[in-house]
């Protein structure tokens, strides 16, 4: 970067310009979750968590935001957009408790004039009569040159001269958007190197928008051209395309340009995950640091030489972002991927076995079944005709049903440690009919803990066959630990019941 100590401050918008993704919209107390999550693990600078006047909803939100960060000492790091329109946005952002507006402007002639109506000087003026009132609140002042790229590009003396008329007052910051996410790299290289070198003492931010894939390019340029700070979103959520996301604008930073942030690295995967539940927008498994599939290695050849001095790794370890490198098992496994889940397990085979047992992987992944870690050990015992595992959980027998109008039912006999049990329970569906009289069974007669599902989902293979095969993958939490186990049935509660078996039988050799 040429200036490696410089450090570069980070606003999160996630909960304001991230919920203008379409179809996302949180709820009170999950943005107050997402909010301690980001000041308090992940440690960004700041964070965007509303806009002023939307709804007495937002109001509660942000109430209950800035009560918490009142409590923990970090009210400062907590900012609403708001809008030039006399005291009505200041007055809300102050009954809420907040003590931060980033005010939107007209970041061009064209908005300014068409949207507005107003010359530039009438605009100017409007503006430093909510800096006035800002400041007998006791509110901070950023603004956002909205449809700053159009103006640097159409318009760039109305800029210049929007900056000169505001850069002695009390703003702290100038936040600079790609509003329609229009520029490129050059561009913003160019257009960032203007704005620094004609205002040196100003500070600037820089907004990106990802409608033609380069928010993440156009960020690293601004950072490169001199900008202070940056805004990111997790998951890169935001309006239409979306905005620059945190985990890999941190990752291309530190690594690329060693660049200095305060982002706890170790906590993105975590954060990721609760705002992709939260949003209900699934993370792609091929996205960069947190998608499911980036840690994994499928070829065998290089599972073999990671055994071999690392060779296929990079600076994107895993354990940096609190995951861990895995070893698909598949067609294009291979020994060495093999071995390295069978030591996972603390499983030795010898060279035959574990080509018989490579071998049935390989005819799995040619049919398309997908074969987890946690599955191996039931593949070793079904190849080699031996107890690893022993099945110390085996499923006798089980009848679910379900009538139109009233709840599905669902009796079941287990025999754990070769005592017999049995259960019968009501659900929301046969699937959780099954599971409440398991559950009923571990926590009632064995007075001990059932795993907790966190995410249940099943994969049918195209084509519109009645008769398809159902593959069923579920993730549980057991003594904070997690697991993942698939099964493959042509009836999606089976699969769903044996996936649920071979998860029992895991922590039933791992604990007891």
């Amino acid at each position: 970067m040429g200036e490696e100590s410089r450090l570069i401050e980070i606003m999160d918008t996630t909960l304001r310009d991230g919920e203008q993704t379409s179809g996302v919209s949180f709820v009170p107390h999950e943005k107050l979750i997402i909010a301690r999550m980001l000041l308090q693990d992940v440690n960004v600078d700041r964070i965007e968590v509303a806009s002023a006047r939307v709804s007495e909803g937002e109001k509660d939100a942000v109430k209950s935001i800035c009560r918490w960060a009142r409590q923990a000492g970090k009210l400062d790091k907590v900012e609403v957009l708001g809008f030039v329109d006399g005291t009505v946005s200041l007055d809300w952002i102050n009954e809420c408790g907040c003590k931060n507006i980033n005010l939107l402007c007209k970041g061009s002639e064209r908005h300014c004039k068409y949207q507005l109506k107003k010359s530039l000087q009438e605009h100017i003026a409007d503006i430093k009569t909510s800096l006035a009132y800002a400041e007998k609140l006791g509110i901070n002042v950023n603004v956002y040159l909205e449809d700053w790229s159009n103006g640097m590009k159409d318009s760039p003396e109305y800029v210049y001269a929007f900056v000169e008329a505001l850069k002695d007052t009390n703003i702290k910051r100038f936040m600079l958007p790609d509003t329609l996410g229009v520029l490129n790299p050059l561009q913003v290289m160019t257009f960032m190197r203007m704005m620094v070198r004609r205002f040196p003492g100003v500070h600037f931010d820089f907004h990106a928008h990802n409608d033609y894939d380069l928010a993440i390019s156009n960020v690293l340029a601004a950072v490169l051209s001199g900008c202070k700070g940056i805004h990111t979103a997790i998951n890169g959520l935001g309006e239409r395309a979306g905005n620059a996301p945190l985990s890999s604008v941190q990752a291309i930073l530190k690594d690329h340009f060693h660049a200095v942030t305060n982002i706890n690295e170790v906590k993105l995967n975590d954060v990721s995950r609760i705002v992709e539940s939260y949003s209900g927008i699934a993370i792609p498994p091929n996205k960069p640091i947190i998608g499911a599939n980036v840690f994994t290695q499928v070829a065998g050849v290089h599972a073999d030489g990671d055994n071999k001095n690392n060779l296929y790794c990079n600076e994107l370890l895993p354990e940096r972002f609190g995951r861990k490198r895995e070893y698909a098992l598949g067609k294009n496994s291979g020994k060495a991927n093999i071995l390295k889940n069978l030591e996972e397990f603390g499983l030795e085979l010898t060279p035959e076995q574990t080509r018989r047992v490579t071998n049935r992987i390989i005819e799995l992944g040619d049919k398309k079944q997908l074969v987890t870690q946690e599955d191996l050990p039931f593949i070793v015992s079904d190849v080699l005709k031996h107890s690893t595992p022993d099945n110390k959980v085996k499923l006798i027998s089980y009848m679910v049903s379900t009538t139109f109008g009233l709840k599905p039912m669902a009796s079941v006999k287990l025999e754990i440690n070769g005592e017999i049990y049995e259960e019968s329970a009501m659900g929301d569906g046969m699937y959780d009919a099954f599971v409440r009289a398991v559950r009923h069974i571990y926590r009632d007669k064995l007075q001990r803990p059932f795993p907790w599902l966190t995410n249940y989902v099943v994969n049918i293979p195209p084509g519109g066959r009645t008769d398809a095969l159902v593959q069923t993958s579920i993730s549980w939490t057991y003594n904070e630990k997690s697991y993942r186990t698939r099964a493959l049935d042509a009836d999606q509660t089976e699969a769903a019941i044996k996936a649920t078996i071979k998860m029992l039988n895991i922590i039933e050799n791992e604990f007891r």
